[in-house]
């Protein structure tokens, strides 16, 4: 689940027939994005390297505040281009540092231009993020079938194991929390509750 959640205790829609992870608050943007992103298997290249710096923008923070901030992540960072990421000046970064449409820690903006340097250098050698991703689970979701947000880890073995293949690959901010938050965020495991209306629908 996102990191740091709030527990809502989310009931049902208007219409009374969906009801939600607990961590789901009524927020339209955050509804939108349990609904139709969270836990959904993506396996898109393009799409797994933005979420996975932005996973990593989002260390130490709540989700929705990234979530409220990724169409403006979108529109200075490229579109998540790493090429183009991987060449920002010190211009741009002092930009960037500028920005009150982003989160301004430096720490972090240096990450994303160092995580897309060395996703470039792994390409090069044929490293795809998706293969890479999924062979660790066969390229089949887990099923999880929690019942409630207690029960629910922060990390798990697997996360700990790919986070520190991603470290000494060269990655920054994929700490093994941020990297579960990751899995479940791509549907690499599927966390969603068991009362929630998307837990069998993959």
């Amino acid at each position: 689940m996102p990191s740091h959640p709030i527990k809502t205790g989310h009931k049902p829609d208007a219409a009374g027939q969906k009801r939600r992870c607990d961590w789901c608050s009524d927020d339209p943007i955050y509804t939108h994005y349990h609904d139709n992103e969270w836990g959904l298997p993506c396996k898109n290249e393009s799409t797994l390297f933005e979420m996975l710096l932005l996973e990593g923008a989002q260390a130490g923070l709540s989700w929705i505040t990234v979530l409220k901030k990724r169409d403006h992540y979108r529109k200075v960072f490229d579109h998540f281009n790493p090429e183009k990421i991987a060449s920002y000046s010190d211009a741009k970064i002092m930009s960037l540092m500028q920005d009150p449409g982003i989160i301004r820690n430096r720490l972090k903006i240096l990450a994303f231009i160092e995580n897309a340097k060395t996703y470039m250098n792994l390409r090069k050698q044929g490293f795809s993020l998706s293969e890479y991703l999924w062979s660790y689970v066969n390229h089949k979701p887990i099923q999880n079938h929690y019942k409630s947000l207690e029960e629910l880890p922060s990390r798990t073995d697997l996360s700990d194991t790919i986070s520190k293949d991603l470290k000494r690959k060269g990655f920054k901010f994929v700490g093994s929390v941020t990297i579960y938050a990751y899995m479940q965020a791509i549907g690499m495991v599927n966390d969603h509750l068991k009362h929630c209306w998307k837990y069998k629908r993959r």
